[in-house]
């Protein structure tokens, strides 16, 4: 156990040590002063943050925590009335992250399942995914209207960037995590907005600043990694 956990360390540089480390202390601090008691809030939001260093890394893990972050996430929103956050995590997050899960597995970069191959997506599809996604928000507008799901027109929006995120993410593109970071703006604004009426939910939005922050580093990682792995691909067509 001892060997493994020292694996694990050395697994993530220092700067991703640094940064999962300050998201954890920024989510404690943040749930001992402004909650103290939802400690599925606290739970999900740890969980969530481990699942974005390791997607960072694209390792396929990162994404089966994203599905335990999105049942606990469901249940959150549920008790705010955001029925739009807990359809859009339980119906489509993470079914979604299902599929991202099988997709990282069968694509592991020269056989490392701890990083997955990095893809590029064409232009068509990139028309496609936009069509789709305007489709997937007009149908999700109503859904949210008929149950009566506070502030409706960010939580659509939430739909929007989520769907698109999902997408890409299954579709193994860097830009899954500048799609989340939207959503991580998005969702930082609905949880402002919840804190207004119970305190106790800025520790939420907190959880969403410290997503953002990760999403951004992210898009960094994996437009680095999208980089080395053709730079290398290239190298070995030419030594052939």
């Amino acid at each position: 156990m001892l060997q493994k956990l020292k694996s694990l360390y050395h697994y993530f540089s220092k700067g991703e040590r640094v940064l999962w480390s300050t998201s954890v202390v920024f989510i404690l601090v943040s749930f001992f002063i402004f909650d103290r008691e939802s400690y599925m809030t606290l739970v999900a939001s740890l969980i969530g943050v481990t699942s974005l260093i390791f997607n960072a890394k694209g390792n396929p893990f990162g994404q089966f925590l994203i599905i335990v972050f999105s049942v606990l996430y469901g249940i959150i929103s549920f008790t705010f009335a955001y029925y739009g956050e807990m359809i859009t995590y339980l119906g489509m997050t993470a079914p979604m992250a299902l599929f991202a899960l099988i997709s990282w597995l069968k694509n592991p970069y020269n056989g490392n399942k701890a990083e997955v191959t990095v893809n590029r997506i064409s232009k068509k599809e990139v028309l496609f995914m936009v069509l789709l996604t305007a489709l997937v928000t007009v149908i999700f507008y109503f859904i949210l209207d008929f149950f009566h799901t506070a502030n409706l027109a960010p939580s659509t929006l939430s739909v929007t960037t989520s769907f698109a995120g999902v997408y890409l993410t299954f579709r193994r593109s860097p830009f899954f995590a500048l799609a989340y970071a939207a959503n991580d703006t998005v969702l930082i604004v609905l949880w402002i907005l919840a804190s207004m009426a119970d305190i106790s939910y800025l520790s939420v939005m907190i959880c969403f600043v410290v997503f953002l922050a990760n999403d951004i580093y992210g898009y960094v990682n994996w437009s680095k990694m999208r980089k080395r792995q053709e730079t290398s691909s290239r190298k070995q067509q030419v030594s052939l």
